[in-house]
């Protein structure tokens, strides 16, 4: 698959290595763009971008987006900049909350100074927890949002996240910075890792060796999961776009899915022998961690303004997810 602009680019990516972050790096080099990756491997890793290592139009960079100094070089010399640098998943988040705090936003203000100062089009990817106890199912880019007391950790991500989007907003409204948000909800496939709560992984990684599948709370609530091959497809159609600078598009799946059915899901995909156990939040996250039932985005946005719509339904990520842990790649 190949991206879609136009003319070769030359293209920074904060975060490269991570999961998506490294999935861009495929497509934008299959298209024929030139590609820096800075990422300092907190959550990224070398095994991503592998594969690149080496070729004449890949740049790896080991090193923080806040290093100011750095990032100033960096997008002055490119033309496109996607910041997919942050701080990632519940477990990290209710864990390590300054840090999650300090990532998100200080990295963001570092990269959006210097895009402006440049003039250079970026894309901020924020996430569906900026929706927080939102009950209007399914969640719109305007709606309002609703989230809990600031002594529950969970929710410095969401805000967090939020406040990179005013952050992006106001810049654009102040210098008509070409920024355009991308608010994803729930992007699995290959590459990604269990290891910070991301169910889909820690799921498929337990069936495949016969484990039990550990579903916390009753299971019912539901989310709805996005292939990364049509995420990050969609990421560079938002950045090729001006209609889309100024604006925060819902970038997912509108497939809605209990955790119960996901982990049946999983079972039955890699004949797996394994059981389904529950427990408790507490148990998993220590008190003050809350949870929303109902998480599905509306997809009018994205589809009006880059003809969005996911190509890939949730036994081809389960399926891909399998294979790329059991080293046979995924799609």
């Amino acid at each position: 698959m190949k991206a879609s602009m136009a003319e070769p680019q030359r293209i920074l990516i904060t975060g490269g290595a991570g999961f998506i972050g490294s999935h861009l790096v495929d497509l934008l080099l299959a298209g024929g763009h030139a590609v820096t990756v800075l990422d300092d491997f907190s959550t990224g890793s070398f095994a991503n971008v592998a594969h690149h290592d080496g070729a004449s139009r890949f740049e790896l960079i080991i090193d923080t987006v806040l290093n100011a100094k750095l990032v100033e070089e960096l997008v002055r010399r490119c033309d496109r900049v996607f910041h997919m640098a942050s701080a990632v998943g519940v477990k990290l988040i209710m864990d390590q909350p300054v840090k999650t705090i300090e990532t998100i936003f200080s990295g963001t203000d570092v990269v959006l100074k210097n895009c402006s100062r440049y003039r250079k089009r970026v894309l901020i990817p924020s996430t569906s927890e900026v929706y927080g106890k939102g009950v209007a199912v399914p969640f719109k880019e305007d709606d309002d949002v609703l989230t809990g007391a600031t002594s529950k950790h969970r929710w410095a991500y969401a805000c967090a996240k939020a406040l990179d989007e005013f952050l992006a907003l106001a810049h654009y409204k102040e210098t008509k910075l070409p920024v355009t948000i991308a608010r994803l909800f729930n992007t699995v496939g290959p590459r990604q890792t269990g290891h910070y709560g991301m169910v889909v992984p820690r799921f498929v990684s337990a069936a495949i060796k016969n484990e039990p599948l550990q579903v916390h709370g009753d299971g019912e609530q539901t989310r709805s999961f996005a292939h990364v091959l049509d995420v990050a497809d969609a990421l560079i159609k938002m950045i090729d776009t001006p209609a889309c600078f100024g604006t925060v598009i819902n970038i997912g799946n509108d497939e809605e899915v209990t955790i119960n059915e996901l982990a049946k899901t999983a079972i039955r995909l890699t004949n797996s022998g394994s059981k389904v156990e529950h427990r408790r939040y507490d148990e998993v996250y220590g008190q003050g961690f809350e949870d929303m039932r109902r998480r599905v985005p509306s997809l009018e946005r994205a589809k009006a303004l880059i003809g969005y719509a996911p190509k890939r339904g949730l036994e081809q990520i389960i399926s891909d997810v399998a294979a790329s842990l059991r080293g046979g790649g995924g799609s």
